[in-house]
């Protein structure tokens, strides 16, 4: 399995090929070749910084002789008018990389905004909030990064790290005993270590899961808050508890003090707005 290092370079890679391909060539016929400049990163919304990082391996990949002078660390909050960084080099480099640069911290920097205001909601609660795997094709390490930064969690990165037997596994395996059975066949004979989560529709599975047991967390899915509230009080601490499905920025507290150890939230990454900012000479 490649590592996250890995996975960053071919998607630097990839984002490089798709916009230059064969050359910049706005830039290539108006720009000399030996001509120097800087260029500042400039904050137009206020938010939390995410990216910075991963924008300097984007300058260094591309030309490992442009200098990057970071004045605002990730996870930092920033207002209007902040200069996060300032980078120079040669100017072609800094045109040809300002896309991707921006492109990245825009979405992460979003991203970490986000959930930030998801966990000040969930403060006092002791209730963490999940991301989800309802990611962008490709760049699920660098937004599962950037919730880590806003102050989030991350559910499992992938269908590898974890076991999380949904509505659709239980169906098709003939119920949840059977689902449950089979996985702990499957770990034993493959020799793994994984932790199991079962998504529960009702009070009556619940009921099954806590009757035949072998999970480590229980996902109430589409519970009301009051449904919420008895199912917690059943499980009593035996298991991990998850509330997930429709929970916003306005209910999500209301869930929390039910006391469930988590709440996922698939609009941590699926539909946040990037964070406006700019790269511009100076």
């Amino acid at each position: 399995m490649l590592s996250v290092e890995e996975l960053v370079d071919k998607l630097i890679d990839l984002a490089f090929a798709e916009d230059i391909g064969d050359g910049d060539h706005t830039t290539l016929c108006c720009i000399p070749e030996n001509a120097m400049g800087r260029s500042h990163l400039l904050i137009k919304e206020d938010g939390i910084l995410a990216g910075i990082e991963v924008a300097k391996e984007v300058f260094r990949r591309f030309d490992s002789e442009m200098q990057v002078d970071v004045l605002i660390e990730d996870g930092t909050p920033v207002k209007v008018g902040d200069i996060a960084m300032v980078v120079s080099g040669r100017i072609r480099s800094l045109l040809q990389t300002e896309r991707l640069m921006l492109n990245i911290m825009q979405r992460m920097s979003g991203i970490a905004t986000t959930t930030n205001k998801y966990v000040k909601r969930l403060e006092g609660t002791g209730t963490r909030v999940l991301d989800t795997r309802k990611t962008t094709p490709g760049l699920r390490m660098l937004e599962k990064q950037a919730v880590k930064i806003g102050g989030g969690c991350n559910h499992r990165i992938g269908l590898f790290d974890m076991i999380l037997l949904k509505d659709n596994h239980v169906d098709f395996a003939g119920g949840i005993e059977n689902a449950i059975d089979r996985c702990h066949a499957y770990l034993k004979e493959k020799g793994l270590d994984l932790k199991i989560e079962i998504e529960v529709r009702n009070f009556d599975e619940l009921n099954q899961v806590l009757r035949h047991g072998g999970v480590d967390r229980i996902m109430l899915d589409n519970f009301s808050v009051t449904d919420t509230k008895k199912a917690v009080d059943l499980i009593a601490h035996r298991y991990e508890t998850e509330s997930s499905g429709g929970i916003t920025i306005d209910t999500i507290r209301d869930y929390a003090l039910q006391g469930v150890d988590y709440v996922s939230v698939g609009a941590l990454t699926h539909s946040v707005k990037g964070l406006d900012m700019s790269f511009k000479a100076c």
